[in-house]
């Protein structure tokens, strides 16, 4: 040993002096030349600013995607809905982002992210007045939206990409209340929700609010943006009631089919696509590691909801149903959005095969108790919400984002995670639909809720826009129908048939 004490003192001091000379030299050739140091900061803001620029880039890119899901959901539910009701679903689905993108930059916004109270943001709440003259980035709105510090992109990246999410709980409720509601109605309940009711919750979650303190978590949004609608289109659907012939005597449900499959089935494609932004998006940061985890987990949970939902359509209606399938993939989505960065892939497999068999037990659930939701929202977005967030709270590690979460209850945490979960869910379910059907009924002791009768069975696209999404293929049923002088007459000539869901 001690023959070898020189060498083993030699490696010690090659190691020690490849480390610090360098060090050593930098440090005396900067005291020589002064300049060196301020480029030395020069290099580290070019190396801050372009992360800050990577982050941002890949925050509206994953925004921009998010935008796109409302083609989907526009394809889907005119496609689950009747050809005589496609322009006023479409229109719908349209306007209904241009109504959010005002109430959020006004009112929502400030509601939501801004510092104030544990229910609600109290500073910032007139976005118009603010901020435009204020730095990109810094401390200028640090004292105004502190919950929104953890990312380094700019402000208005922050704000779109949060647009695009409460466009998104408002587009939710279109499709459950569809074939019946008034366009006017549906437009000011759309400023309603999002300007009110998806803010303060969205608060209580992801603006610092008492949910958040209370240890809750909701990565994406399964609560935050997918329960909070589908709260809104079971209340929405509650004071409508039902179309005309959809439930009959003694207990019977006469499907009604949706017109067009295909663009349905599109549809889903083109919001699997936008998920991808909606969920590796949520960490506004271009982690890579993360958002390629995130990625695989939201699509093994649609993938597997798919396929569960098609077993259980098969093995309950005896056929493999389409329309369950689709929405067994959009099932999936949903559950997953809430835990998708804090459970392995194994689990998102286990998360995504429960999706697809609540999906269908909820829609024939919905139908047994009169709820009529044309195109199956409340069942994928409310039920597999609450589902999702659940599973949160049994299925989280702390491995995954650590010093979050922690562990959930099937992975040692004991129940502290999944109580936070179940108080969370049950909390918005209780503030979203009791307020949801407060303003559902003063618009309708207002302004009216519901179509004429007439109307609703002649079209609401005739009656509401005055215009044929189909002109060339639509032929008036009075050419059929010798004496059918209504609209009501019209429609009583049409057999019901089968209905498709979202």
């Amino acid at each position: 040993m001690r023959r070898h004490l020189p060498t083993m003192w030699l490696l010690v001091a090659l190691v020690l002096g490849g480390t610090l000379l360098p060090g050593l030299l930098w440090a005396g050739e900067a005291a020589k030349a002064p300049e060196l140091v301020p480029f030395t900061k020069e290099l580290a803001d070019k190396l801050t600013d372009s992360k800050v620029a990577m982050d941002t880039m890949w925050t509206l890119l994953t925004a921009f995607l998010v935008f796109f899901m409302n083609l989907g959901f526009a394809m889907v539910e005119s496609g689950f809905c009747r050809a005589k009701n496609t322009v006023t679903v479409l229109a719908k689905n349209f306007v209904v982002f241009c109504a959010a993108s005002l109430a959020f930059l006004v009112l929502g916004f400030g509601l939501m992210f801004a510092d104030g109270t544990s229910f609600f943001g109290t500073q910032g709440l007139f976005f118009l007045t603010g901020l435009d003259n204020s730095p990109a980035t810094g401390d200028a709105y640090q004292g105004v939206y502190g919950s929104l510090n953890w990312t380094g992109t700019p402000l208005w990246a922050k704000f779109f990409f949060q647009l695009v999410f409460a466009g998104t709980a408002a587009t939710i409720v279109s499709g459950a209340v569809a074939e019946r509601i008034k366009f006017g109605s549906f437009y000011l309940f759309s400023f309603l929700m999002v300007g009110i009711i998806y803010p303060i919750i969205g608060h209580w979650i992801w603006g610092g609010g008492w949910l958040a303190k209370l240890g809750m978590f909701d990565f994406a949004g399964s609560t935050v943006v997918h329960s909070v609608g589908g709260w809104a289109a079971l209340a929405g659907a509650i004071m409508l009631g039902a179309r005309i012939g959809k439930y009959g005597k003694g207990g019977k449900i006469n499907p009604i089919p949706g017109h067009s499959i295909t663009s349905a089935t599109l549809g889903v494609f083109v919001l699997w696509f936008g998920w991808f932004g909606f969920n590796p998006g949520s960490t506004m940061a271009a982690d890579w590691n993360a958002i390629a985890r995130i990625a695989t987990t939201t699509n093994t949970a649609a993938a597997a909801a798919a396929v569960s939902a098609s077993v259980a359509a098969w093995l309950l209606l005896k056929k493999p149903d389409l329309t369950m399938i689709l929405n067994g993939a959009l099932a999936g989505l949903v559950a997953i959005t809430a835990p998708c960065a804090f459970v392995s892939v194994a689990d998102s497999l286990i998360i995504g095969l429960g999706a697809g068999v609540l999906v269908v037990l909820s829609v024939l659930f919905f139908d047994r108790i009169r709820v009529d939701d044309p195109v199956g929202a409340i069942s994928v977005h409310l039920a597999c919400g609450v589902f999702g967030t659940l599973m949160l709270g049994l299925l989280a590690q702390d491995q995954f984002m650590p010093n979050t979460t922690g562990n959930g209850l099937l992975y040692g945490g004991g129940w502290k995670l999944f109580t936070a979960q179940l108080i969370g869910v049950a909390a918005v379910g209780v503030f979203a639909f009791a307020i949801s059907l407060l303003f559902w009924a003063i618009i309708k002791a207002t302004v009216g809720l519901r179509v004429s009768p007439e109307e609703e069975m002649e079209g609401l696209d005739l009656g509401e826009h005055g215009i044929s999404a189909y002109p060339d293929f639509q032929t008036p049923l009075t050419e059929h129908v010798p004496g059918a002088a209504s609209g009501m007459a019209r429609q009583m000539a049409m057999a019901p048939a089968r209905e498709g869901t979202q």
